[in-house]
């Protein structure tokens, strides 16, 4: 039998939520993590400051934050920039940080606080371990 080129575009993506929060304050939202709110095209940030925790709320108010898509390919996973809002509250952006995310009253959280997974780029060597790059 032939040998046969894997492509890791050929494994399916974790279908669990998760949400990156990356250097500079950009969050990537996985396709699983979106439907857990409706998919809304924008969202409201909110900030327990207290607990740690990020909410984002679906809204079509003018201040709201759109959410695009990562890359012409709909893989599903969206954008959403936030710098000004992790400056603001402080949110260590200094390493790129996969969350687990929670849907509590129609919003996306994340607990701060809870078990995170630093995530490397596909700039760097260094990915860390059962992390796909392109998920960052």
């Amino acid at each position: 039998m032939p040998f046969e080129v894997f492509n890791k575009r050929m494994a399916p993506l974790a279908k669990a939520p998760s949400i990156t929060i990356q250097k500079r304050g950009t969050m990537s939202i996985n396709k699983a993590a979106h439907k857990l709110v409706g998919e809304p095209e924008s969202v409201e940030l909110l900030f327990d400051k207290d607990a740690k925790i990020i909410a984002m709320r679906p809204s079509t108010e003018a201040h709201a934050y759109a959410l695009r898509a990562q890359s012409a390919r709909n893989t599903g996973q969206m954008i959403l920039s936030a710098a000004a809002f992790t400056q603001y509250y402080d949110i260590d952006t200094s390493v790129s940080r996969r969350y687990k995310p929670y849907e509590q009253d129609g919003m996306l959280c994340i607990d701060l606080n809870s078990d995170s997974v630093v995530v490397r780029g596909n700039r760097s060597k260094d990915v860390a371990e059962g992390d796909d790059a392109d998920d960052a």
